[in-house]
């Protein structure tokens, strides 16, 4: 039986390397996966996704996944949804009904919580809906585990009001444990990195 997957991190936990990995297994074995991700995540370009360690792979767009015929869906052994956090409920529902009515298999990749420590809607419904739940676990600065998302400033202070969804990587975003998140604390060494790279 086909089951809906969430596997879920703070940022650089390598969500979107293992969501590739997947595919790439799937693949490898002659079956064939499909990459989908919401199409609001456009740092990697045009129907792409990539990873920091550079790993690429084009992609469909969530409500193009949707247009496609259920003949042509059910031709994969597999749906693979990169950034699945940003996913409506009832995008997460559809997800659903692929899994229970065409006993399609889905792998969600995303963050749980946004940089205010709130869940996203995406995943609060994959949260409530899926199958099997799973963390995919990093690091703080201080060796403890990550699980939280601090988006800062150009002066290097964290961030904790402001829209939910605003597109950055490590020039904007780190991940740290409860304990520095909740004291806006990015390290003694933390510097802004300038230029490109990705938090997932």
């Amino acid at each position: 039986m086909a089951q809906l997957y969430f596997k879920y991190g703070a940022m650089g936990s390598s969500k979107t390397a293992n969501a590739l990995m997947a595919r790439f297994n799937y693949e490898e074995r002659g079956q064939r996966a499909l990459m989908v991700k919401p199409q609001v995540d456009t740092r990697d370009g045009d129907h792409m996704v990539r990873s920091r360690i550079g790993l690429t792979y084009p992609c469909l767009y969530f409500h193009e996944m949707r247009a496609l015929p259920e003949a042509e869906l059910e031709q994969y052994a597999c749906v693979i949804v990169d950034e699945a956090q940003f996913l409506t409920r009832e995008e997460v529902m559809f997800l659903v009904h692929l899994v229970d009515d065409w006993n399609i298999p889905v792998m969600c990749y995303g963050l749980r919580a946004d940089f205010k420590g709130d869940l996203f809607p995406g995943s609060e419904a994959l949260l409530i809906m899926a199958d099997k739940i799973e963390e995919v676990k990093t690091v703080c600065w201080c060796g403890k585990k990550a699980t939280f998302n601090a988006r800062f400033d150009e002066n290097g202070k964290v961030l904790k009001e402001g829209k939910q969804v605003e597109l950055g990587a490590n020039d904007r975003y780190t991940s740290l444990c409860r304990k520095h998140w909740m004291a806006g604390d990015l390290g003694p060494d933390f510097a802004i990195e300038k230029g490109p790279g990705h938090d997932l």
